[in-house]
């Protein structure tokens, strides 16, 4: 009866703990936004203003719809002329200029449909030698990195555990990694559940061989 108990309360614990963190992380967010977002409507134009009620999500539709306008505008010949004005005038601030330009660098070279980074999950080696951590690899490395690294140098972002927004950036040459099979997502799972959640295609029985020579012979 009791390990009956016990098996049943885990298996309410494995079914419930999945819904319950997506639901409570959808809520939070949507919240944030609306907190953010609702005060800059005016009221004349914000639907609770008329409603005995709130609408949740409201700021979500309208952030939604305005970056999809401002999208929209940057298309355009005109829309990039006002672009390009604000962005002199923000480059004309020492401080504001920094911070501007490597946001925009970020967000160029994550959303840019030309771009391959984190595409690609390696195996390095990493922090010692003989010991490996997954990466992602980002991009080609350039400029003097790429001269005292080497031509085909990559950048490596090794994540922590279990929080993979922050990690290590590294510089290798490509020759120094393993391709993994793995998907970004597999590794991503199994980095943020410290390795419990192993994607079915590592089974030892199902790494490559050049992995398997590799983990066998560091050198």
């Amino acid at each position: 009866m009791f390990r009956w108990l016990r098996n049943s309360l885990l298996t309410g614990i494995v079914v419930a703990l999945p819904v319950t963190v997506t639901i409570w992380l959808i809520y939070t967010f949507v919240n944030f936004v609306d907190r953010v977002i609702k005060p800059l409507i005016p009221a004349k134009y914000n639907p609770e203003t008329y409603l005995p009620f709130a609408l949740p999500g409201l700021g979500v539709v309208v952030a939604v719809v305005a970056l999809t306008l401002l999208g929209a505008l940057a298309a355009n010949i005109f829309g990039r002329s006002l672009i390009g004005i604000g962005e002199r005038l923000l480059n004309s601030v020492p401080l504001v200029r920094n911070v501007y330009g490597a946001v925009k660098q970020i967000a160029e070279t994550v959303f840019s449909s030309r771009q391959q980074s984190f595409q690609e999950v390696v195996l390095v080696e990493f922090p010692t030698q003989g010991s490996y951590a997954v990466g992602f690899v980002t991009a080609a490395a350039q400029g003097e990195i790429r001269d005292d690294v080497g031509e085909d140098s990559i950048g490596v972002f090794v994540p922590t555990t279990p929080n993979p927004t922050s990690g290590f950036l590294l510089y290798t040459p490509r020759e120094r990694v393993t391709p993994l099979e793995m998907s970004v997502e597999e590794a991503a799972k199994m980095i943020i559940s410290f390795g419990l959640v192993t994607p079915e295609g590592l089974a030892r029985a199902d790494v490559p061989d050049h992995i398997k020579k590799k983990l066998k012979d560091p050198s």
